[in-house]
């Protein structure tokens, strides 16, 4: 039976690739499987994947016909998955030697339904470790019992998929899957739906994972149109929580998450197309408005003055009747 399936997306990332496939080898064991998905890249990433296939122990190759994106890269990896546990990984990061082996012993301890984890972030030569938002650790806890308060980072704020591991029973019961189209943003529903509705979870002190930031061809560095995907990430987000029998305590987090993301690609306009800034402006107008506007009110009023001015103009700010979401 296969333990791990570890799903990698690669999309046009001929120069990182090899460092990544290189530190998988190093992370290789009998009972691990690594899906390798190449979400149609037109660069030299799908030869490097392919002499990979042939030289990392459980490797599996597959490639999309058409690009989808990271959410949906991910999906057709969770749709190979065999593993008892999964996890993920970008094809621009690496990991360090062993680091799935005291993963999958440190889950395996806590028999939980998922595992958070630390990881490094590297930006050029500088390296820094960022935490998960949980103090007690290698502690069994609640995931619905950590979202708040409202007004701190929290762990659903820590989104990054590749930063833990998942029981197969959350992907029988449909709660690992991305939602299909989201360019970016993907994990924002996906750690709230994960805190809502998994049963158990744990923050675990390992580090392994190093993240690249910086990448030139990383959505984060682009300013196109794609990027307004954030908006149709925290509209699922409110809307499902919205549902939750919770959803008074909840919603006022995920509405001021969502308000603190739209301030910071509002105060780091200049960087987007002109075309799609004013787009961004538009279509964050009608997203207030769609907000419950009871908790929209409160959220406001406790955000610093700056920001909560920004987004009471725009909310203000005539939508045009053929503006929906991004």
């Amino acid at each position: 039976m296969v333990k791990l399936s570890v799903i990698v997306p690669f999309y046009n990332v001929q120069q990182y690739a090899p460092d990544t496939l290189k530190s998988l080898r190093a992370n290789a064991r009998d009972d691990f499987e690594f899906i390798l998905v190449d979400d149609c890249s037109t660069d030299e990433t799908p030869d490097v994947l392919e002499r990979a296939a042939g030289e990392l122990p459980g490797a599996v190759h597959l490639r999309h016909e058409q690009n989808g994106g990271l959410a949906t890269a991910r999906n057709t990896g969770l749709d190979a998955a065999r593993g008892e546990y999964v996890t993920f990984l970008d094809g621009d990061d690496w990991l360090a030697a062993g680091y799935y082996e005291q993963l999958v012993a440190a889950a395996e301890e806590l028999d939980c339904d998922f595992l958070r984890t630390d990881h490094v972030q590297c930006t050029a030569r500088a390296r820094t470790v960022h935490r998960v938002p949980v103090g007690p650790r290698a502690t069994v806890l609640r995931p619905r019992d950590v979202i708040l308060p409202a007004d701190r980072s929290t762990s659903v704020d820590y989104a990054f998929a590749w930063a833990g591991i998942y029981h197969r029973r959350l992907l029988d019961r449909g709660l690992l899957h991305f939602t299909h189209g989201l360019r970016t943003a993907e994990d924002r529903p996906w750690i709230w739906r994960l805190h809502r509705e998994a049963e158990s979870f744990a923050a675990v002190s390992l580090l392994g994972v190093f993240y690249r930031r910086g990448v030139a061809s990383s959505l984060t560095q682009i300013g196109d149109v794609r990027q307004l995907d954030f908006l149709r990430a925290f509209d699922q987000v409110v809307e499902e929580t919205a549902q939750d029998a919770e959803a008074d305590k909840l919603l006022p987090k995920a509405v001021r998450t969502y308000c603190a993301i739209m301030a910071h690609h509002l105060g780091a306009i200049e960087r987007f197309e002109p075309a799609v800034a004013r787009q961004l402006r538009s279509l964050s107008s009608a997203a207030l408005r769609r907000m419950p506007q009871d908790v929209l009110a409160d959220v406001l009023d406790s955000m610093d003055t700056q920001r909560a001015n920004q987004l009471r103009r725009l909310r203000r700010r005539p939508v045009s009747p053929r503006v929906a979401v991004a």
